[in-house]
């Protein structure tokens, strides 16, 4: 209850539950509308400021900022891009190498029968094309389209990794390696010749190394021997059998350093250079047969393996 003044009437208010609320609800409502334009003002000036602290405050980037954050990504997806074009021509690049090593490497023998890996297969190496969607797609599908698109080449190398290495082992299983590595000369080819004891015309099957007696011979590819004796033609003579039913021959030996059913690597040694059998001098005399078949040895040996 007060009084106005000395002659004023007596005014009272009741203090009720109901007045308390409203009362409260009233002055949340204030601080709320205060709280709101408070927050706007402020986000008006960080818009026009500090973009990084409206983004902080608010998620709010004005048009210019928006504009560029895009750029930015369009330029490292552009990146991105270029680097596997880049790739993909190193890989069009290895393929055409890896075709190159193949012809250069292949025994003219089997060239018709390449490996098998994991079915035929076959057609041109063309590079994947990356569209360019960014005003078609929202720029995080674009980045996730990117992402994918990286991932398959990826698995692509993997893939081309393990068919090379598959063409590789099928490689280093046949008898393509050279069975003397220390100096020698050539000294006889294969085919026809003048015998060097009755000087008739005669069939040489093989290649003649010549070499200091002892040099160590070495197997051409992996395989079992499948002789190891006394010839009185050929001395001392080992036989090989490889992949592919090749079957290499060593012969003119002084020393035989296997037996019979031995497995041997690509490599290994085997015996060294003699003159024991028919011969006039210190020399390897080295046959190839395939499928029972004598072949020129030339055919068979990179040319590298031969330049000594």
């Amino acid at each position: 209850m007060w009084l106005s003044g000395p002659t004023g009437q007596v005014k009272s208010i009741s203090i009720t539950s109901r007045t308390v609320v409203r009362g409260a609800l009233a002055g949340g409502l204030c601080l709320m509308l205060l709280g709101f334009l408070l927050n706007w003002i402020g986000l008006r000036f960080a818009v026009e400021y500090n973009p990084d602290l409206a983004r902080t405050m608010g998620g709010v980037t004005t048009e210019a900022e928006q504009q560029r954050m895009e750029a930015i990504y369009r330029q490292r997806l552009e990146q991105v891009r270029k680097s596997m074009d880049q790739t993909m021509t190193e890989v069009k690049r290895l393929e055409s190498l890896k075709n190159k090593f193949m012809d250069l490497a292949t025994p003219v023998g089997v060239k018709v029968k390449p490996p098998l890996i994991d079915g035929a297969k076959g057609g041109p190496f063309v590079s994947p094309v990356f569209k360019n969607s960014f005003f078609r797609l929202p720029l995080q599908t674009e980045l996730q389209q990117t992402a994918t698109e990286v991932d398959e080449v990826v698995s692509k190398l993997g893939q081309y990794e393990k068919q090379w290495q598959g063409h590789l082992s099928w490689l280093e299983a046949l008898p393509i390696g050279s069975p003397i590595h220390a100096d020698f000369r050539l000294t006889s080819g294969f085919g026809i010749r003048n015998d060097p004891f009755t000087g008739a015309l005669a069939m040489h099957e093989g290649l003649d190394f010549s070499a200091e007696v002892g040099t160590p011979v070495l197997a051409t590819a992996p395989g079992v021997v499948i002789r190891s004796e006394w010839d009185n033609g050929y001395g001392n003579v080992i036989e090989i059998k490889h992949a592919e039913n090749y079957v290499t021959r060593y012969a003119h030996l002084s020393k035989r350093r296997v037996v019979e059913n031995t497995n041997l690597p690509r490599g290994a040694v085997i015996g060294n250079v003699g003159s024991t059998g028919r011969s006039t001098g210190p020399h390897l005399h080295y046959e190839v047969f395939h499928n029972g078949r004598v072949l020129n040895p030339m055919q068979v040996l990179p040319v590298k393996s031969l330049n000594n």
